[in-house]
């Protein structure tokens, strides 16, 4: 982390005053699993505090979330737990499709970046921005610019006083310095909004 912070801090003037002002690096991981996956989909476009409610009550109704457990409920069972009906297909989609082998989370460690977004949205609901989190947050990879983040996007806008949020080749543009470490310098954009990361 020392070697990232201190290649973040040279490369970039802006970045180094954000590091400055928000302080040490404390990104949280998860593991590499199904359930981090299925958290990930409950969590999309919510609030970090609903979010965490409704997944709390998932929890609570299925036990493990585990393939198997989650296929076995029907969207019936799913949908008064505050889960949209999309969400509902989304989570069963990726359960059916973990437990019947085509999504292979003990093959993810081992792909590039590229591979694991692939694999990763074949399941529905499953986009880049949510592959970006897992790659970030559960798999740890260092070097991943999640362009289409709107957090991402309004730091950017804020730090680098741009006059309109920045697009994806903008954010590329930008973030050229940051390389081989744009998964840092993103918690930290992140953190100098007080945004909420996904997992």
């Amino acid at each position: 982390m020392s070697q990232a912070l201190h290649h973040l801090r040279l490369s970039d003037p802006i970045l180094a005053a954000i590091i400055d002002r928000v302080g040490p690096c404390r990104i949280q991981y998860s593991e590499p699993t199904f359930e981090a996956l299925v958290r990930s989909i409950v969590y999309q476009q919510l609030s970090g505090k609903a979010a965490s409610t409704i997944y709390s009550r998932v929890v609570q109704a299925v036990g493990d979330i585990t393939p198997e457990r989650l296929a076995a409920k029907s969207p019936e069972e799913l949908r008064p737990l505050g889960l949209s009906g999309q969400k509902t297909k989304y989570v069963l989609d990726l359960a059916e499709k973990t437990r019947t082998g085509q999504v292979r989370f003990q093959d993810l460690p081992a792909l590039d970046d590229a591979a694991v977004i692939e694999h990763l949205t074949q399941v529905k609901g499953v986009g880049v921005w949510t592959a970006h989190m897992f790659l970030i947050f559960a798999l740890r990879r260092p070097d991943i610019l999640p362009t289409g983040d709107l957090g991402i996007r309004n730091a950017i806008h804020r730090a680098y006083r741009l006059r309109q949020a920045p697009k994806p080749e903008k954010i590329e543009k930008i973030a050229r310095k940051w390389r081989p470490y744009a998964s840092i310098a993103s918690w930290y954009l992140w953190r100098s909004i007080d945004g909420d990361a996904a997992l």
